[in-house]
């Protein structure tokens, strides 16, 4: 998929400035709320020149930025006529023991002013000086002219010294265009609207940086022997996998996370839901890895703390500890007035006092406001309880069509008590080691589920999931679905942002079947544990589908194991069913005499096989 490159803008305050004076040499002037720039005869008096120093932390320019600019922008006290020049800075110093003896070696100078004027904005082109993301040191002097007086750091109403750094963000480009064009990551993030995709700690790209023909999930996960054979009454732990990739160099674990916030930023996502485990071992490993992931491509996708209430045993003084120190990132996702959001999975598993007591303790140990939007698995009977400590409620939700017309009436419940609501949507749901899955009729609970949330009016969505493999519930490019999920999933996302359906552009069709009928059991292997539908699911089907996105009416060729059928389809968005046989299926479209979409699928439907695999892959023409 790709989107058009887009004009961004990051705006950096200094994060460190002080001023150093020769005529008081060993002085340190820390907690000035302005910065002093003079010549060597300052204001006539000898050996009395005056430097600034600053230092600013960048961080979220994309490495693929092109036409990349910085400035130093500066606030003058007062109107001078001093002609200042920027010096670049390569020592470290730090504010506390800065002085006219204890400054560091400045560089050439790289760009030069004459002239302030009080209440303007000064702006000094740095651009030369950036090597991409990192830290930034300058330093100020004078060459002619009276003294400068700049507003520090510490000046009220936010003065103090600012690097804005403009770029052309690259066009995305994946595997394939997208059947309408995204709108930029800036336009999306405009919407008050907001869809968050939910992490999962134990599934990352890769365990080990190995090839694909030997990594952990080929030996241990796919395998129905893997693990010492503890997954082998259920034919394996799962039944995909992260798309493979060729091992890296240098710190991989998190290329791959960074890798992996690209991905979701490409596809419109405004940031993830962190499913956290653990407060110590590789899950909190990796969620910290993850949140200095997103720091590195861009702040501004945020991470929704999400402690597991399933797993996590901690009293609310040792979880408002461990919160807190991942609320030092930036990516930390916060509204407006700076609260801190806390999404607690399962939060019914502690009441609704012990959340005040966290509350109150991250309030008055850490300063920290926080916003709570519980996720239950029992809405219905929480939410009550919980409102008059939340901002917003979401629930996990269900994975069958026929169970999505609540809905509505959850979204009303919690805009009737002034909570913002986050739905949840989902593609299907596998469980080979609970020996259940929810019949997910091909793409229908994705569609039904992003359309009753859109016209519900909710407030955020929650995909769920990302990467939960063991659940086969992932958004995330994989081995069985290739992206087009994820594609799917940018359409509506896109309707939810924007109010409105977004044109259909290039003919592209998406083909998901499973590979085998959902009652037969495997003809060969050792596999015992078999799953059932979910209770209460809509009843299984042996269907595949197309869904298509056209441009205008056009013939849909279908071949469905060897059998070949067409049926015309209508502009816009549309899907066709036909009964599952065996063998190969692949699709067309034409128009005009004229072939604008086609793709096969790799998958075939075997009557013959050795594990269970009731999950729909998925194939798009846009993906090849």
């Amino acid at each position: 998929m790709s989107t058009k490159a887009a004009v961004e803008k990051i705006t950096v305050a200094a994060a460190a400035d002080v001023y150093v004076s020769q005529a008081s040499p060993t002085r340190n002037h820390a907690d000035y709320t302005w910065l002093s720039v003079c010549p060597k005869a300052c204001d006539g008096v000898a050996d009395s020149e005056r430097r600034a120093l600053l230092r600013f932390d960048v961080a979220g320019v994309p490495s693929g930025a092109t036409d990349v600019t910085m400035a130093l922008e500066l606030q003058p006290a007062r109107s001078t006529g001093t002609t200042v020049a920027v010096h670049q800075v390569t020592a470290a110093w730090e504010v506390a023991s800065t002085s006219w003896t204890k400054q560091p070696a400045l560089g050439s100078t790289i760009a030069e002013r004459t002239g302030f004027t009080s209440g303007e904005v000064a702006r000094l082109d740095v651009s030369s000086a950036f090597d991409g993301n990192g830290d930034y040191s300058f330093g100020l002097t004078a060459s002619a002219g009276a003294q400068a007086v700049l507003h520090s750091s510490r000046a009220p109403g936010g003065m103090g010294p600012r690097l804005v750094i403009s770029y052309t963000e690259a066009p995305v480009v994946a595997e394939g265009p997208l059947p309408f064009d995204l709108p930029s990551v800036q336009a999306l993030r405009a919407s008050p609207k907001k869809v968050f995709a939910h992490y999962f700690t134990p599934y990352p790209t890769s365990f080990d940086n190995k090839a694909e023909s030997e990594d952990y999930y080929t030996r241990n996960y796919l395998n129905p022997a893997g693990e010492s054979g503890k997954h082998i009454a259920y034919g394996g732990l799962l039944r995909d996998r992260p798309l493979p990739r060729a091992p890296l160099s240098g710190n991989w674990q998190l290329a791959d996370m960074e890798t992996e916030v690209r991905t979701a930023r490409a596809a419109g996502i405004d940031g993830f839901t962190l499913d956290i485990l653990s407060l110590t071992s590789q899950n909190w490993t990796r969620a910290k890895l993850l949140i200095e992931a997103a720091e590195n491509v861009d702040p501004g996708f945020s991470i929704v703390l999400m402690p597991d209430m399933t797993s996590l045993k901690a009293d609310a003084a040792t979880l408002a500890t461990s919160m807190a120190e991942l609320a030092e990132s930036d990516s930390a996702y916060r509204l407006g007035d700076g609260s801190l959001v806390i999404s607690p999975f399962k939060a019914e598993n502690q009441t609704a006092a012990w959340w005040t007591g966290f509350i109150n303790e991250m309030q008055q140990a850490h300063g920290i406001k926080v916003a709570l939007v519980p996720v239950f698995l029992n809405f219905a009977a929480n939410y009550k309880a919980f409102a008059p400590i939340s901002h917003g409620f979401s629930n996990w939700g269900n994975r069958s069509p026929n169970q999505q017309s609540g809905i509505a009436g959850n979204i009303k419940a919690s805009h009737d008590l002034g909570k913002i609501w986050m739905q949840p949507v989902a593609i299907q749901d596998e469980r080979p080691n609970q020996g259940i899955y929810d019949e997910a009729n091909n793409t229908e609970n994705l569609r039904v589920t992003w359309e009753n949330a859109i016209s519900g009016g909710t407030d955020w969505v929650q995909l769920t999931t990302w990467n939960d493999f063991s659940e086969g519930t992932q958004f995330v490019p994989s081995a069985h679905n290739g992206g087009a999920y994820l594609d799917i999933s940018s359409y509506y996302l896109t309707k939810l942002k924007t109010g409105a359906s977004p044109p259909i552009v290039r003919d592209t069709v998406y083909l998901t079947h499973r590979v085998q009928m959902a009652a037969a059991r495997p003809t060969s292997g050792t596999q015992t544990k078999f799953m059932t539908p979910r209770s209460g699911a809509s009843t299984p089907r042996d269907t595949v589908e197309i869904l298509s996105f056209l441009t205008g009416a056009a013939t849909v060729k279908a071949s469905i194991g060897g059998t070949v059928q067409s049926q015309q389809a209508p502009a816009g968005v549309s899907a066709q069913q036909y009964p599952l046989k065996y063998g190969t299926n692949s699709v067309s479209v034409t128009r005009g005499g004229a072939t604008t979409a086609e793709v096969a699928s790799p998958f075939e439907v075997r009557q013959n096989f050795s594990v269970q695999d009731l999950q729909y892959n998925a194939v798009s023409s846009g993906r090849r």
